[in-house]
């Protein structure tokens, strides 16, 4: 058989076992190719960065703090809060597995049963039940038998509630403070001048006087406890 340039040849081996490790390779190939949407989608990361821009765009800062560094404060933030989850998979799924006292497919069971329980844990029934009720699966007895299928979107407008519930509180302070400054602006008659330069400066010294990234970052540490 002709063999593709930069494909091994047992890729196409009509052996059983080679056939078996081939789709195995595949699947693994597959999961490394979804590992963004795995993160962003089935951990804390998307709260974290919601919350993060609407502090962002309460304070009209525009681009600062650059996206960068929101981003990578996202992602440690995320690490920190996801550990105790990474630590039972690789305790209970991965290390077994690479000591090779459990199946491959006993390994990815083991592996699902802590992120069940973390998702489940922040996802509220109402979308449970709005995505089982539209695929038609039975009421799951159990976090463990949940399908993933429907756990992983009714986690994700979950998480996107409770963050643009947090926005709305941290938006709350910084527009009574443009409020203030556009009424006391008109009141001077002069209204050419942008509310958005004299209110900044305000909004930054709040922001400071009652240090609010301290108080942002345990307000998401506390929503995940």
């Amino acid at each position: 058989m002709t063999s593709i340039p930069g494909i091994p040849t047992s890729f196409f081996t009509s052996q059983p076992q080679g056939v078996t490790t081939t789709i195995q390779l595949l699947l693994m190939l597959t999961i490394l190719s979804l590992a963004p949407a795995i993160l962003i989608l089935m951990t804390s990361f998307t709260r974290i960065i919601i919350v993060l821009s609407f502090v962002r765009t309460s304070l009209s800062t525009q681009q600062m703090p650059p996206n960068q560094v929101l981003i990578g404060l996202a992602l440690f933030l995320t690490f920190f809060i996801m550990a105790p989850v990474y630590g039972q998979i690789n305790h209970d799924a991965l290390v077994p597995y690479q000591k090779h006292k459990i199946t491959q497919k006993q390994a990815i069971a083991r592996a699902e049963a802590p992120i069940k329980h973390f998702m489940a844990k922040e996802t509220r029934t109402k979308d449970l039940e709005l995505f089982l009720n539209y695929g038609k699966y039975k009421m799951p007895s159990s976090i463990n038998k949940i399908p993933m299928t429907a756990l992983v979107p009714a986690f994700t407008i979950s998480e996107l509630k409770t963050a643009f519930q947090m926005g709305f509180m941290i938006f709350i302070p910084f527009l009574v403070i443009d409020m203030v400054v556009s009424s006391i602006l008109m009141a001077m008659g002069m209204m050419m001048l942008p509310p958005v330069m004299i209110s900044l400066p305000f909004k930054i010294l709040l922001f400071i006087m009652v240090d609010g990234w301290y108080l942002i970052v345990e307000s998401l540490l506390k929503s995940f406890s």
